[in-house]
């Protein structure tokens, strides 16, 4: 998208955001300009104190192109499921469908529900942040304000309305039986058996964010009533 300042841009097909790249010499360090505020608040990366192009709103420094490139396929995956980006995909791929039967708001429901197991992959970069599983025929797309709850498709499809859990964990989380505090650890019912305890293993708590928080408090509540 061409060059300002020694800083060369580059755009997306499927990706919201311009960045920007650059280097100080042909061994580094290189540079990464970012314009896309939910990408960067995700990132949670020190910022180089570089001067950068156009209306990028953050800045960062890499030593090898190794890292460069690791940079940029988590960059991709967070442009592709943050902010709206799987609303503005659904609302493309529903545009003209009809619904008016059951079986046809079904079929945009199918779409929608696709459309965010996709992004939450992007997002949990294909595993389940909990147990590490990443076969993704055990991966469930979990809402944490159930689907049906939602007040808009904005809050349906938003990535932080989800968690990629591994089957087992995703059956008890949809049935309030497991739910999450702050740090991500998981609290379990008292209602399940000693058995179904011992299964759900975990090996690291869930990375979360604010908006992530904000629903689980939800999510909470309502595993609190069934206790």
């Amino acid at each position: 998208m061409g060059e300002e300042a020694g800083w060369a841009a580059f755009g997306s097909t499927t990706a919201h955001g311009t960045i920007h790249l650059a280097a100080s010499g042909p061994r580094g360090p290189w540079f990464l300009a970012l314009d896309h505020p939910g990408v960067i608040q995700e990132l949670s990366l020190p910022q180089a104190t570089v001067s950068s192009p156009g209306r990028a709103r953050a800045r960062f420094a890499f030593d090898t192109l190794g890292a460069l490139y690791a940079m940029l396929h988590r960059v991709y995956e967070l442009g592709v499921s943050l902010p709206d980006a799987p609303l503005r995909e659904f609302e493309r791929r529903i545009a003209g469908l009809p619904r008016t039967t059951e079986a046809e708001r079904l079929v945009v429901q199918r779409i929608g529900q696709d459309i965010f197991r996709d992004r939450l992959v992007d997002y949990w970069q294909g595993r389940c942040p909990l147990t590490g599983i990443s076969d993704p025929a055990l991966l469930r797309a979990s809402h944490i304000i159930p689907w049906a709850d939602c007040e808009s498709d904005d809050e349906r499809l938003d990535v932080h309305n989800g968690l990629l859990l591994s089957a087992l964990w995703d059956a008890a989380f949809d049935r309030a039986l497991v739910t999450f505090d702050d740090q991500g650890r998981p609290e379990i019912s008292p209602n399940l058996s000693e058995q179904a305890r011992a299964e759900l293993r975990w090996s690291a708590a869930i990375p979360l964010t604010v908006e992530h928080r904000r629903r689980l408090a939800r999510h909470r509540e309502r595993a609190g009533s069934q206790s």
